[in-house]
C-alpha cells in the first residue's frame, strides 16, 4: 500500500501546480438585480449566465436578499442573463461584455400562475460557487457513478464522517441536514441509512451554510446543509432513468426513475430508487488494561435492499395563492452476520484467553413524510405569506443473537459462554406546523420577515433480552427495557434586512421554548427539562470592486440530543464492546463566525470559527473488572475549532478545468471525564482536488482526489487518511444518454484510524470498508430541466434528531 506521506507530497504538488496555472486572461464582472414590477427586490430567484448565439450555460446563481447577483471572471463575448422564480414570469436581457464592469439592466418579473418555460443548457457550471451567506456544490461537474449521497457529502468543503458514518461539518456533529429545503428528520445511524439508499445521481446541488437565517430552525450548532434534488419544470413530462452495478469485494445493483410533469397549473414528480448492496466492514482493535493486551477483530458482512421514493403536487390555484402537497419515504431491510474474535496476552505476547462471537441480525428501517403548504401573494409589492403542516413517522426494528465462545489457555477446548439474544423496536411520531410573513417596507430598501412554529414528538422504544439457561430462553430482567420521550417546542422569529450601496445587512432573532420528558419504565428514570432560548444571527457583505468582495456572519445555534441517544439501552458490539445511550444528555450551544474574502469567484480566504458548551459526543469508559469498554453519548465541556481554508474553480484551458481547496484547522476539546480533567489539541490541514478534462467524442475525463492529515475528531485522536477517484463518462445520443464508469480510492487508501488514551483507556481503532470499487451506470434523460428550490419544511428541526 503507498504511503501517506508519498501521497500527501504528490497531492500538494498537484495543488500547487493548479494554483500556478491560473490564467491571466482578462476577466469581467457582470452585475445586476432581479425586481418584480413594484420595483421591489425578489430574492432567491435563479439567475442564469448564458453565452450566445448557442446559450451555452456559464454560471447560475441565486440573488441575495436585495435581488442582486454577480458574475465574476467572464470573458468578452455577447451574453444573456434570464432570472427565473417560481410564481413569476421569466425574463431576459443581452449584452456585449467588452469591459471590465458590466451593469446589467433590471431584469423585472410579472407574476404568473404558470410553469416556468425551458432554459437551453448544454453546458455545466464551476463546481464550487460562493455566495455571500452560503457555498454550492454544483453535483453535474462531479461524476458520481455508483456513488450514494452519504460517499458524495464528503466532497463538500467541510464535510467529514467519523468511524459510524456520522455527518460532521466544521469538525462538529451538530449538523442539520435539509432535503430541498425540509429537514431529513433523521441523525445518527438512521440519516446514514438514508443517505446510503438515495443515490447521488439524484442530487443536483448541495448548500453549505455555517451561519443560517433566523427564518430556519436554530437546531445545528455547526450549520445547515440542504440537498437539493433535480426537479425539471418542462412542459409534459420529462426526467431521467438511471441503472446501475458495482464491484469491490461484492457485488451491488441499483436502479432508479426521477420523474416530473408539468400541464398549465398543476406540477407533479415522483422519484423512485431501489438498490441491493452486498458489503463488509472490518474493524481492528487493540486495547491495553493493566499488564494485558487485547487484540479484538471485527467483521460485519451486511446486505441491504434499500429504496426511497417521493411523489407531491404543486397546484396554482390563482395568480397569488398556490397550494403544494409531498409525500416521501424510505425503507431498508438489511440481514448481517457479524463475527467478533478476542485475544488477550500479557505485555510480552503470551497467549491467555480467546473468545469468539457470532451476531446474525436482521433489521428493518421505515420512514413516511407528509407535508402540506400554502403560500399567498398579498400584492405585487412581495408581501407574502406562507404555512406549513408536517406528519412525519419513524419506525425500526432489530433481532439479534449473541453466540459466544471461550477457549481457555491450555485446554484447547472450546466451551460456550453467555447465549443471548433480543428484539428491539422504536417508533417516532412528528407533527409541525409554522407560518412564515415578509413585508418590505413601501418606498424602502428594507424588507421585514416575521413567523412562528410549533412541534409535538412522541418516541416510544422498547428492547427485550432473553438468555439461554439450561437449554431455554429466560427473560433477561437487566437488559430489558422500554423508553418514552415526549417533547413540545415553541418558537418565533423576526429579521430586517436591507442594501445601501455596494452594502447588504441582515440580522434577525429567534427563540425558542423547549419542555421535554424522558422516562425509562424498567429504571424509573424520568428526566424533565424546561428551558427558553434566545439565537441572534447577522450578516454583512460588501462589494469592494468589480472583482472583490467580503462577507462576515455570525450566530447563536443549539442542537438537541437525537431521541434515541437519549435511551439508556445498552447494545454490544462484541463480547467486550457495548454501547448506551444517555438520558441526561443537555442541549449544545454554540457561537459561530464566518468571514470570507472572494477575487473573480475565487475564495482566496475563509476564516470559520465554532465553539460549542456541551457538545455531545462518543465517550468511552473501561470497567477494568470486566474488560468491557462501553461507548455513551456524554456533553463536552468546551469544544473549539478555527479553520482557514482557499479554493475554487480555475479554467485551465477550454477543455481542462480544476476545482481546488486547501485548508488548516486547529481543534481542542477541553473537557472533564469520569471526574478527570482532558485536554486535547491538534493542528491539522486537508486538501481536495478535481480536474475534469473535456475529451473528443463527447467523453468527459475526471480526476480526484483528497488527504486529511491527523486530526482530533471529539476525544480521538485520528491518522491520515486520503484517496484517489478516476472516472470516464461518455454521451450518447445528443447528450440524452450518458454511460459512467468509476473507479473509486483506487489505492485503496480510505480508512478510519484513530486512538483513544485518557484515564485507564488506551485503545487504537482500525476500520476499513469496501471503499475501493469499479461502478458503472446508464442514465436516459427523458426530455431536460433545472433545479427548482423548494420551501423550508415546518417540522425542519425535529426529524434531523431521530435516530436507532
Amino acid at each position: 500500500m503507498p504511503s501517506f506521506a508519498r501521497y500527501r507530497r504528490i497531492c500538494l504538488l498537484l495543488f500547487l501546480t493548479l494554483l500556478l496555472a491560473q490564467q491571466a486572461a482578462a476577466q469581467s464582472t457582470v452585475a445586476g438585480t432581479v425586481l418584480d414590477t413594484a420595483g421591489q427586490p425578489l430574492p432567491f430567484a435563479t439567475t442564469v449566465l448564458l453565452r450566445l448565439p448557442d446559450s451555452t450555460l456559464i454560471n447560475s446563481q441565486p440573488t441575495t436578499e436585495q435581488g442582486s447577483y454577480a458574475f465574476s471572471g467572464v470573458k468578452p463575448g455577447s451574453y444573456c442573463v434570464q432570472a427565473l422564480l417560481l410564481g413569476y414570469t421569466r425574463r431576459r436581457v443581452a449584452f456585449l461584455v467588452d469591459k471590465p464592469v458590466v451593469a446589467v439592466p433590471p431584469l423585472r418579473l410579472a407574476s404568473a400562475a404558470t410553469a416556468l418555460g425551458e432554459v437551453a443548457v448544454t453546458g455545466t457550471p464551476p463546481l464550487l460557487e460562493q455566495h455571500a451567506d452560503r457555498t454550492v456544490v454544483n453535483v453535474a461537474r462531479l461524476n458520481t457513478a455508483g456513488e450514494t449521497a452519504l460517499e458524495l457529502l464528503k466532497k463538500a468543503p467541510g464535510v467529514t464522517l467519523d468511524k459510524d458514518d456520522n455527518v460532521l461539518y466544521r469538525g462538529s456533529g451538530g449538523v442539520t441536514v435539509l432535503l430541498d429545503g425540509k429537514l431529513t428528520y433523521l441523525s445518527g445511524a438512521a440519516l446514514s441509512s438514508y443517505l446510503k439508499s438515495l443515490p447521488a445521481s439524484a442530487i443536483s446541488q448541495i448548500e453549505l451554510m455555517p451561519n443560517p437565517p433566523a427564518s430556519l430552525d436554530a437546531a445545528g450548532t455547526a450549520g445547515v446543509l440542504n440537498i437539493k434534488l433535480r426537479r425539471s419544470q418542462l412542459a409534459g413530462l420529462s426526467g431521467t432513468s438511471t441503472v446501475g452495478a458495482g464491484y469491490g469485494r461484492y457485488e451491488k445493483t441499483w436502479g432508479g426513475t426521477n420523474l416530473s410533469y408539468n400541464a398549465g397549473k398543476t406540477r407533479l414528480f415522483v422519484r423512485l430508487d431501489g438498490g441491493r448492496y452486498n458489503s463488509f466492514n472490518y474493524l481492528t482493535m487493540r486495547r491495553t488494561i493493566r499488564d494485558s493486551l487485547f487484540h479484538q477483530q471485527n467483521r460485519w458482512r451486511p446486505l441491504t435492499y434499500t429504496g426511497t421514493f417521493a411523489a407531491g403536487a404543486d397546484v396554482a390555484l390563482t395568480p397569488r395563492q398556490s397550494l403544494g402537497l409531498q409525500l416521501r419515504g424510505s425503507t431498508d431491510q438489511t440481514t448481517a452476520l457479524s463475527t467478533s474474535t478476542s485475544v488477550a496476552t500479557d505485555l510480552a505476547g503470551t497467549p491467555g484467553s480467546r473468545r469468539q462471537m457470532t451476531n446474525p441480525k436482521q433489521s428493518t428501517l421505515s420512514n413516511q413524510a407528509l407535508n402540506v403548504s400554502y403560500r399567498f401573494a398579498f400584492d405585487s409589492t412581495g408581501r407574502e405569506l406562507s404555512a406549513d403542516a408536517d406528519y412525519v413517522r419513524y419506525a425500526s426494528a432489530n433481532d439479534q443473537r449473541f453466540n459466544n465462545m471461550i477457549l481457555t489457555t491450555g485446554s484447547g477446548q472450546w466451551s460456550p459462554a453467555e447465549q443471548l439474544r433480543s428484539a428491539a423496536a422504536s417508533e417516532t411520531t412528528i407533527r409541525a406546523a409554522k407560518i412564515d410573513y415578509t413585508h418590505p417596507v413601501a418606498g424602502t430598501k428594507w424588507r421585514a420577515e416575521t413567523g412562528a412554529k410549533t412541534s409535538w414528538v412522541t418516541s416510544r422504544s422498547a428492547i427485550g433480552f432473553e438468555q439461554l439457561q439450561d437449554g431455554s430462553w429466560q427473560p433477561d430482567a437487566l437488559r430489558t427495557n422500554q423508553f418514552r420521550y415526549d417533547e413540545h417546542i415553541s418558537a418565533g422569529y423576526f429579521s430586517l434586512n436591507t442594501s445601501y450601496r455596494r452594502l447588504e445587512l441582515k440580522a434577525g432573532l429567534r427563540g425558542e421554548l423547549t419542555q421535554t420528558s424522558g422516562y425509562s419504565a424498567t429504571t424509573t428514570q424520568r428526566v424533565r427539562r424546561r428551558y427558553f432560548q434566545l439565537f441572534p444571527s447577522a450578516f454583512a457583505s460588501y462589494q469592494i470592486g468589480a472583482h472583490d468582495q467580503v462577507s462576515a456572519s455570525v450566530s447563536r445555534r443549539i442542537s438537541r440530543p437525537n431521541y434515541q441517544s437519549l435511551n439508556p439501552f445498552l447494545n454490544y458490539t462484541d463480547f467486550y464492546t457495548a454501547q448506551r445511550g444517555n438520558p441526561f444528555l443537555a442541549p449544545s450551544l454554540s457561537q459561530s463566525l464566518a468571514l470570507n474574502y472572494l477575487h473573480k469567484n475565487f475564495q482566496l480566504l475563509s476564516l470559520s470559527y465554532l465553539h460549542e458548551t456541551n457538545s455531545v459526543n462518543q465517550v468511552v469508559t473501561q470497567d477494568d473488572n470486566t474488560n468491557v469498554s462501553t461507548s455513551t453519548p456524554q456533553n463536552l465541556a468546551q469544544t473549539t475549532t478555527l479553520t482557514l481554508s482557499s479554493g475554487g474553480h480555475t479554467a485551465i484551458t477550454q477543455w481542462w478545468g480544476a476545482d481546488n481547496e486547501l485548508s488548516g484547522s486547529y481543534s481542542r476539546v477541553s473537557t472533564p471525564v469520569e471526574g478527570r480533567p482532558l485536554r486535547l489539541a491538534r493542528y491539522s490541514w486537508a486538501l481536495s482536488s478535481t480536474h475534469t478534462f473535456s475529451l473528443p467524442r463527447s467523453y468527459k475525463l475526471t480526476v480526484s482526489g483528497d488527504y486529511n492529515s491527523p486530526a482530533v475528531m471529539g476525544l480521538f485522536y485520528t491518522r491520515a487518511n486520503g484517496q484517489l477517484s478516476l472516472a470516464l463518462k461518455k454521451q450518447f445520443r445528443a447528450e440524452r444518454g450518458t454511460l459512467s464508469l468509476r473507479a473509486s480510492d483506487i489505492l485503496n487508501t480510505s480508512r478510519f484510524r484513530s486512538t483513544l488514551r485518557y484515564n485507564n483507556v488506551n485503545q487504537t481503532w482500525n476500520n476499513q470498508w469496501e471503499s475501493r470499487r469499479l461502478s458503472l451506470v446508464w442514465t436516459c434523460k427523458i426530455g431536460s430541466g433545472k433545479t427548482q428550490t423548494r420551501h423550508a419544511a415546518a417540522s425542519a428541526d425535529e426529524e434531523g434528531r431521530v435516530g436507532h
